[in-house]
């Protein structure tokens, strides 16, 4: 059975993260945006319906840590991950995850 993605969190940021925030906007479907401190004020931050602070001062310490990803889509109800296309798209623990989580993953399968 295919569930319907109502909400999305995209996981990454920058231009990739507003392509996708686009795309959702076209598709009916919300999109949550998750940041860093650093990046608070983030085109990509600004344009999500939501967005969700993963309380940390830099980039390095918040975007690729598969439990603060997992808590933000708890926190924003998102019901689908999108990964970006860089580091987490091929990160098989997250796809685990994520069916472990039943959310969705949007990427290669595990």
């Amino acid at each position: 059975m295919i569930k319907n993605i109502t909400k999305i969190l995209i996981a990454n940021r920058g231009e990739i993260a507003l392509r996708i925030i686009r795309s959702a906007h076209e598709m009916d479907i919300s999109s949550v945006s998750m940041y860093s401190d650093v990046d608070a004020q983030s085109p990509n931050v600004l344009l999500a319906n939501e967005a969700v602070g993963i309380s940390s001062s830099t980039n390095t310490e918040s975007y690729l840590y598969i439990n603060k990803i997992i808590k933000a889509c708890r926190v924003s109800g998102a019901d689908a991950i999108h990964p970006g296309y860089e580091f987490l798209s091929g990160n098989i623990n997250l796809a685990v995850r994520c069916v472990s989580e039943s959310l969705i993953f949007i990427g290669p399968k595990a």
